[in-house]
């Protein structure tokens, strides 16, 4: 299987997260200074908290306002509404926590309205600056996102004419599909069927799909097409004949456009699932390193080979990565090509890997790929890559639960469906809850199946 692999690490974001932040906490001090004449130190007590307190929650609040997670191809003019929109939420939530702790009456209101109108101008001259350093950037040195557009009528073309006036944006048209094509350029790809093995070919990022709902037969042949695809797609629909969708929607060069398959732990959520998912490694490696050390200790006494084994698994996107694990069987030879699951009774077992698999400890060396950024601790469970070969054309959204980390441990794990796949419908089934969590994710829904994990995952009948 030949596997696709895409970093979605938004760096240039993340430079105007930490350039707000400043800006933020830079205009509170200034505001003091144009106000009051003096530093804030020398001020009431509660402008020293609630600039701290504002500062630290404005990127969870920013968010909230898309100002991170659709900064490509917005206008100006509307990145500016929604950020000012989104300084005055900031400010409003200081409000809320001075009269919390009773120093509401203590707080300058008026150095809070100077502190949000320093706020508003600096960004009107920070973005800017910003996006002409991005531009600089994307022309020398960083790659820009390589776009395949399917549908070429009125609305992919206006798309793609935007995503050429826009070149800061950092997107690059390299093949298109459909009627009309103009551009000499940019390679033509005639025939659907087509549209996957030019994904590879190109090293595509993203998909633009520009097709009306009146297309709905193409939609659906594309959608079987594209399932196995792991790059972002993204549906611009014509919105005359659309009305309104529940989907996620964002603006890209000032036109609306849904993303199909962007996870709930993307963006901001996704930063602070993988500090969660470290601190809680960390905490587990050192709390139950005696337990490391004596079953390191057993399995090499009760049977010849290593402590550990590595399995060759998909992570996020299809990237191929090491899982560790420790050793449950006996040394062997597997058959190349053939799925060989662990069964009831399975005489490769040792008699500790018995234990030690119905009780799941021999997954907790996974904490260590947590570490390594390869897995989360909640998430899909990695299948082996001869499942992904097997049921990829088989079981609908099959390869979509990659566009996450794989878990420790999962939505599908604590309903039961663990141990031996070896029938379609059981395979559905776990697929069908790995999606439904894909979907609907929440530091709150991790944290409950970590603690039913703790509580009841060692005791599963259906592992062995």
């Amino acid at each position: 299987m030949q596997v696709l692999e895409h970093t979605q690490t938004p760096k240039t974001e993340c430079l105007i997260r930490i350039l707000d932040v400043l800006m933020l906490y830079s205009m509170g001090h200034l505001a003091a200074l144009l106000r009051f004449s003096t530093s804030i130190e020398d001020l009431a007590h509660i402008h020293q908290t609630t600039l701290y307190f504002c500062t630290a929650l404005s990127p969870a609040i920013f968010s909230q306002f898309d100002l991170y997670q659709a900064w490509r191809g917005k206008t100006l003019s509307n990145q500016l509404i929604l950020t000012a929109a989104a300084i005055f939420a900031v400010l409003a939530s200081g409000l809320i926590l001075s009269f919390l702790i009773r120093g509401v009456d203590d707080l300058s209101r008026l150095w809070m309205a100077y502190w949000a109108g320093l706020s508003i101008l600096a960004l009107i001259m920070l973005r800017p600056l910003v996006y002409s350093l991005i531009a600089t950037l994307h022309s020398s040195a960083i790659e820009n996102k390589r776009v395949l557009i399917i549908g070429y009528g009125s609305v992919g073309q206006e798309i793609h004419r935007r995503a050429q006036s826009h070149q800061w944006a950092g997107y690059e048209v390299s093949a298109i599909h459909g009627t009309n094509t103009y551009a000499s350029n940019i390679e033509k790809i005639p025939c659907l069927e087509d549209i996957p093995d030019a994904v590879i070919k190109h090293k595509i990022h993203e998909i633009w799909l520009a097709l009306p709902l009146s297309e709905f037969d193409t939609l659906q042949k594309i959608r079987t097409l594209l399932c196995n695809v792991l790059v972002d797609i993204r549906w611009i629909p014509d919105t005359s004949a659309l009305g309104i969708l529940s989907n996620k929607t964002i603006h890209l060069f000032g036109m609306p456009v849904i993303d199909l398959n962007r996870p709930a732990s993307d963006g901001i959520p996704g930063l602070a699932k993988e500090l969660f998912d470290k601190v809680f490694s960390v905490c587990v490696l050192f709390f139950l390193s005696p337990v490391f050390l004596t079953l390191a200790i057993i399995i090499k006494l009760t049977s010849p080979g290593p402590v550990f084994f590595q399995q060759t698994r998909l992570g996020i996107n299809g990237k191929l990565i090491k899982i560790y694990k420790f050793r449950s069987m006996k040394n062997h030879r597997e058959n190349k090509g053939y799925i060989e699951q662990a069964t009831r009774n399975d005489g490769r077992i040792t008699p500790i890997g018995k234990f030690i698999r119905r009780t799941s400890l021999d997954e907790l060396p996974q904490f260590f790929n947590v570490l390594k950024g390869e897995m989360s601790v909640v998430g899909p469970r990695p299948h082996a890559l001869q499942h992904n070969d097997l049921y990829k054309d088989k079981v609908t959204l099959y390869m979509q639960r990659h566009r996450v980390k794989p878990g420790i441990t999962g939505w599908a794990q604590i309903h039961g469906l663990r141990g031996e796949t070896d029938t379609e419908e059981k395979m559905a089934r776990r697929v069908e809850f790995d999606i439904h969590y894909i979907q609907h994710w929440s530091l709150w829904m991790d944290l409950k199946i970590i603690l039913w994990t703790t509580c009841y995952g060692w005791k599963d009948a259906h592992a062995y």
